[in-house]
């Protein structure tokens, strides 16, 4: 079984568009490209990545493709596309002539609207990605993870993941009812999936402790089961608070008690099948 990283990013630095990138993260105000990440993923022992767009434009879509079409380890792209658009069908028809385009995702996290995702016009984009075989990130913040399971609850048989267990406060070190309640309420839903990722980056960037996390990972395993949970790293943004190694360390021991077909699963089979790899 291929062990899959199921999220990371590549950008070529631009202050302007690049701006959430402030200066308490000036380690990543750079250029990070597959020649960069290739020799952490085999030191690490990761066969293959998917990566996942941070820039909402289609000349981002244009970028990561052009990146995975030349290194085959890059295996997938999550890309973006605007699914409020009336031509969005369009775009999701053109986009299969690229078959390394597997899904998108949309920075709901950053919205005024907190409940954008249930919105007729998005959920009319929604509608339309199972029928083009997509599957959909949800970036969110835990405010957000009560309409995401109304969001989840509404397309059945949509393929929805959501990224960086959304983001809970890590670094107040104490985990919210908030979180935890909306967690277990979208996980019951079975076409909802779960990152295990972008936990390093909620936490105290300089004082965090492989044991800060267990409780989320564990809350995380129990709502959505081992075969809805898979492993990211979220690189290069985990570089603020950690190294690749260390965000891999965190899983694998935490993991390391669970049977090797469970692990096999953590650690790419669940990738595979969710984003038909």
């Amino acid at each position: 079984m291929l062990k899959i990283d199921s999220h990371q990013h590549f950008w070529k630095f631009d202050p302007i568009r690049d701006s959430w990138i402030g200066s308490d993260m000036a380690v990543i105000q750079r250029d990070f490209m597959p020649g960069d990440l290739l020799p952490v993923l085999q030191a690490a022992g990761i066969d293959g990545c998917v990566v996942v767009q941070s820039d909402s434009s289609e000349d981002e879509n244009d970028f990561q493709l052009a990146n995975a079409e030349v290194h085959n380890w890059v295996k997938g792209v999550v890309g973006w596309v605007d699914l409020r658009s009336p031509n969005v069908e369009e775009k999701l028809a053109y986009y299969k002539r690229y078959p390394k385009m597997k899904g998108f995702r949309h920075v709901l996290q950053g919205e005024k609207d907190r409940a954008m995702m249930l919105s007729p016009d998005f959920k009319r984009g929604i509608a339309l990605l199972k029928e083009y075989g997509y599957t959909y990130d949800i970036l969110i913040y835990p405010d957000q993870l009560w309409y995401t399971r109304d969001f989840v609850a509404a397309f059945p048989e949509q393929p929805f993941v959501v990224d960086h267990i959304a983001k809970p406060h890590i670094r107040d070190r104490y985990i919210t009812n908030e979180w935890k309640d909306a967690i277990y309420a979208v996980g019951a839903h079975p076409n909802a999936w779960c990152k295990i990722s972008g936990m390093v980056t909620e936490a105290d960037w300089k004082h965090w402790k492989p044991e800060h996390f267990r409780v989320y990972i564990e809350t995380v395993v129990d709502a959505f089961g081992v075969d809805r949970i898979m492993y990211g790293s979220d690189w290069p943004v985990c570089l603020v608070a950690a190294s690749y190694q260390q965000v891999l360390q965190i899983v694998k021991d935490y993991f390391s008690s669970f049977s090797e077909t469970e692990q096999a699963a953590f650690f790419g089979g669940n990738a595979i099948k969710f984003y038909n790899l």
